[in-house]
């Protein structure tokens, strides 16, 4: 089953965090909720999402906080910051720790979902364009899907080896869970799915990249897979 984007909503005020779950929900989003700073930072470091919608003012872990962790764990990962009126320092603040947008409080849901669409949109460019990754002995080119080796060879790349590298090229240094992989990379909601397609394109990749000791693309035990 082809899956929505998921978007994680972090948001203390009940009110205005249903209306937005409900807004995205309505709109064909699958929506994580966190009521307080606390799931936040959990769910922020631990679920599969492709966006974060975050409160900076939240009980426990400021949206700061999150920012923060997000910033020393999860780089790139896209963020709207949700902000009341007034807080422009603040905004300034969380767009300078890495926050992709924000929108002010009170916002309308055309507001709201404009925002959501361009940044998803911004990020899967950005997840698709990185242009080259360079290893020892070689380098892959994303745009022309192939791995040239120092010697003169090539190698092409299948459309779906080349999305699976760059993703783990983008999340580079933290450990990449199956599940996000199939959410993300795949399109597949990995919920009751037993597939082993994602160790097939992982042992391609090892071998395209002569990457038989596992020293560029790793097994990280119970975490899942990790290029340093």
């Amino acid at each position: 089953m082809i899956c929505e984007p998921t978007i994680l909503v972090a948001e203390d005020d009940a009110s205005v965090r249903q209306g937005v779950v409900d807004a995205l929900t309505m709109s064909g989003y699958q929506v994580i909720a966190a009521k307080d700073g606390q799931e936040a930072m959990e769910y922020a470091l631990t679920r599969n999402y492709m966006l974060l919608l975050l409160d900076l003012v939240m009980p426990h872990h400021s949206g700061f906080e999150v920012l923060e962790a997000l910033r020393q764990k999860r780089k790139g990962q896209p963020v709207i910051i949700l902000s009341a009126r007034g807080e422009e320092a603040d905004r300034v603040k969380g767009l300078t720790m890495g926050a992709d947008d924000y929108v002010v409080k009170p916002f309308s849901v055309r507001e709201l979902l404009a925002r959501v669409d361009a940044v998803l949109r911004r990020s899967s460019e950005r997840s698709v364009s990185t242009p080259e990754y360079c290893f020892e002995g070689g380098k892959v080119n994303f745009d022309k899907r192939v791995v040239l080796y120092e010697d003169g060879r090539k190698d092409e790349l299948s459309e779906r080896e080349s999305d699976l590298l760059a993703y783990l090229v983008l999340n580079a240094g933290r450990p990449v869970a199956r599940e996000e992989i199939l959410r993300q990379v795949w399109g597949l909601d990995p919920k009751g799915l037993a597939t082993r397609t994602i160790d097939m394109h992982i042992a391609h990749l090892r071998s395209k990249l002569a990457d038989s000791q596992q020293q560029i693309l790793q097994t990280v035990r119970g975490k899942g897979y990790m290029i340093s």
